[in-house]
């Protein structure tokens, strides 16, 4: 399989906007390739019954494809959300909950909206890789507005996809090469190149761990690129 003007290890064009609508502050649009994704991040002063008393705040999410994000229309998710949709909530929440310290916010819930406007391959990595900037927007306000003294950041995460086709190893696949995918995976990794997650599935074949770890490697290639992009957007150096 041959790419039209990306190598295999090459990232789809990357954008973020940070404070994308006027009133919202930790509102980021995210471009990568074709696929776009609108995060929000809200604060709430209160945290889920397991965490009251504790000291503690919370990041949660919730993750949505718009109807015409895709070729064929999307059925919105009014009473109930698919599997698919909840393992990728938790996904996008855990992710982001590695990169905060979460006792240095006091009893809070950070909300993390995702909402696909157009959908081509990788839409939750890029939903974790567009959420880190949301919240860490959202935390600099906080200490703006005296609510914080600082940001607690433990670590810079996002996320990228890799797989597996005619046994060559590709990344950050877009659709139309993630549903022709031997192997496929999204991983979540850290500015360090630890990882943490992995979602990885043999789709038409097995693979080694010589061929995991060569994407693992190659992902973290990639997220080190995207880390770079977050921090340029967010004016760190």
């Amino acid at each position: 399989m041959s790419r039209k003007n990306r190598r295999k290890d090459e990232l789809r064009p990357v954008s973020i906007e940070v404070n994308y609508l006027n009133q919202i502050p930790a509102s980021t649009l995210i471009k990568q390739g074709n696929t776009m994704v609108l995060v929000n991040a809200t604060i709430n002063d209160s945290v889920p019954p397991f965490l009251q008393g504790r000291g503690s705040g919370w990041i949660t999410a919730e993750y949505a494809m718009l109807p015409r994000s895709a070729p064929s229309r999307v059925a919105r998710e009014r009473k109930y959300i698919s599997g698919r949709t909840y393992e990728i909530q938790r996904l996008i929440g855990r992710s982001i909950r590695q990169a905060f310290d979460l006792s240095k916010i006091g009893e809070r819930t950070i909300l993390i909206d995702c909402d696909v406007i157009q959908a081509d391959g990788g839409t939750r990595t890029a939903s974790i890789t567009g959420a880190f900037v949301s919240v860490y927007e959202l935390l600099r306000e906080m200490t703006v507005t005296n609510e914080i003294k600082r940001i607690p950041l433990k670590r810079w995460i996002a996320a990228v996809s890799t797989g597996i086709i005619n046994r060559a190893i590709y990344l950050d696949l877009d659709y139309k090469e993630d549903s022709s995918a031997d192997v496929d995976a999204n991983l979540v990794m850290d500015g360090d190149g630890k990882l943490v997650e992995i979602q990885c599935t043999g789709e038409q074949t097995l693979f080694s761990l010589e061929e995991l770890n060569k994407m693992v490697s190659l992902a973290s290639t990639g997220i080190s690129q995207l880390i770079s992009i977050q921090k340029k957007i967010l004016g760190i150096k």
